[in-house]
């Protein structure tokens, strides 16, 4: 299993790889009740442009750590699932790194300086059909760990998870359940109490398929037989 030490994943993340590594496929939801799979293509002319911070904190024990939100229900699409804090683009927001930096402050009161955030780039961009946003995950490190409070109108709480939950090979939950007439199966991560699924899911398996990556590449300069 890769190393996820704070430190350590901080160098792996200097460069992103080009092409990024695929997360696992199991997070992917299916039709249980249908040969036709899911399949849904966004039209441009309505889609809206959306962005999250996929931030790496480092823990008290040293290890990376990964902000995320577990969302207030209030009973709509989204309400009550754990996320990444983020939202809609402003046409205030010179671009979408500054949307997903504007949100973080918003939901959880991420003071970007004071906690020495750096931009380390972005994870494939991914559509959410019942709501028609194109989201951006951007990804940073935080050079110390943030002093972060929960917005109550918006956030429940606060979850520093371990980036290992989410390396290749990490434990995985199959849920099978019924959403707008279809009766999907799907696997998940069971963090602190609560099931991460859908695009979140696979943002986090995307980063933990990054990290891991490192180790698998060959050293430079050694040919393999």
């Amino acid at each position: 299993m890769s190393d996820t030490r704070y430190d350590e994943v901080v160098a792996r993340l200097a460069t992103l790889p080009a092409p990024l590594p695929e997360p696992p496929a199991a997070l992917t939801p299916v039709r249980t009740n249908s040969d036709i799979p899911l399949s849904f293509s966004p039209d441009p002319s309505t889609v809206k442009q959306a962005a999250v911070l996929v931030l790496v904190v480092p823990g008290g024990d040293g290890e990376a750590r990964v902000v995320l939100t577990e969302r207030v229900d209030r009973g709509g699409h989204h309400s009550g699932e754990v996320s990444f804090p983020g939202g809609r683009a402003e046409p205030t927001d010179p671009d979408l790194t500054a949307t997903a930096l504007r949100e973080a402050y918003e939901e959880v009161g991420l003071d970007a300086v004071a906690a020495g955030v750096r931009i380390v780039g972005s994870l494939d961009p991914f559509w959410i059909p019942v709501s028609d946003f194109e989201v951006t995950p951007i990804v940073a490190v935080a050079g110390r760990r943030p002093r972060l409070t929960a917005a109550p109108a918006e956030v429940a709480r606060i979850i520093e998870a371990p980036l290992a939950a989410f390396l290749p090979g990490a434990r995985l939950e199959i849920v099978e359940r019924t959403i707008r007439d279809w009766d999907l199966r799907y696997a998940a991560y069971p963090i602190d109490g609560a099931r991460v699924w859908g695009a979140t899911a696979r943002i986090l398996g995307q980063l933990g398929a990054i990290i891991a990556a490192h180790d698998a590449a060959p050293t430079a300069g050694v040919r393999e037989p």
